[in-house]
């Protein structure tokens, strides 16, 4: 009878047990049903910017004039034949405004590698590791193979940083929509006379930077890609403009792709300072 009344007695507590483990499965599922519906909630989209072709081309003519004059320093890392002399450049840039660039390159130990400067509507490279001198107009480079082809890229490349994809008075442009980009064609006349595309611009539309650019030739061909990442702010107040000023946000990363081929080139800037005084000897001469 003892043993009866016991096992009836164990019978319950195991019931009560099994129902309690039960209710706390049951309750866990609960928790794990609501979380998971909390992670698959769909996210707010982050609101895409409207813009007229007036307004972007404003935004451009803009973002040039914030810069003056620059001082950088950069490393770039080269994929390909293009530029014969090393794969990996430690660099310095010198810029004023309209049309003033020099450009050095070192080895990573400090040796000179090049010296590419442009005035107006000329340019002289020097290459002391091959006793090269060339000079001549922009125009000429295309004629020059691959020893003056990538400083060519690299003056496309660097006005991404410039600002220098402002809309001339006497280019046209169409604004087209693309996804979560908008595109702004740029036509300038041609050789021969006619309107034809020169500049593919890239906007993101949830900041209104240019984050890609395609040159072109005359006959329509892409000349280049270039890729524009890692915006961050530059200037101080001596600089004339505030830190946080949007048109002084530029790009640390480039990256351009030759459309003919013949390589790659990235280039990452350690330091940018703009609107500060140069003189005479850091723009070099033509």
């Amino acid at each position: 009878m003892w043993f009866w009344h016991e096992c009836k007695m164990k019978s319950a507590k195991f019931k009560m047990v099994g129902r309690c483990h039960f209710a706390f499965i049951i309750l866990n599922f609960t928790f794990a049903i609501l979380a998971g519906c909390a992670l698959f909630a769909p996210r707010e989209e982050v609101r895409l910017k409207r813009a007229t072709v007036e307004e972007l081309t404003a935004l451009l003519g803009q973002r040039e004039a914030a810069i003056q004059t620059m001082k950088g320093l950069f490393s770039a890392k080269v994929r390909g034949g293009i530029i014969p002399i090393a794969t990996r450049v430690e660099g310095a840039v010198y810029y004023q405004r309209p049309n003033a660039m020099r450009m050095r390159g070192f080895t990573a130990i400090g040796s000179e590698l090049f010296e590419f400067v442009q005035v107006k509507d000329q340019f002289t490279l020097r290459l002391p590791t091959m006793g090269r001198v060339l000079s001549g107009s922009p125009s000429d480079m295309s004629e020059m193979g691959k020893l003056a082809r990538p400083f060519q890229l690299s003056v496309w490349a660097m006005g991404g940083v410039l600002g220098t994809s402002a809309v001339a008075m006497n280019e046209t442009v169409k604004l087209v929509e693309d996804g979560e980009r908008y595109r702004l064609d740029v036509s300038g006349p041609s050789q021969d006379g006619v309107q034809a595309i020169q500049r593919r611009l890239w906007f993101e539309r949830r900041t209104l930077l240019v984050v890609k650019e395609d040159r072109l030739s005359n006959a329509g061909v892409v000349e280049a890609t270039i890729q524009y990442e890692d915006f961050r702010p530059i200037g101080d107040a001596n600089g004339g403009f505030a830190v946080g000023d949007a048109r002084l946000l530029r790009p640390f990363k480039i990256s351009l792709e030759d459309g003919k081929g013949q390589g790659s080139v990235l280039v990452t800037f350690h330091e940018i300072i703009p609107n500060q005084p140069i003189n005479a000897s850091e723009l070099g001469h033509v």
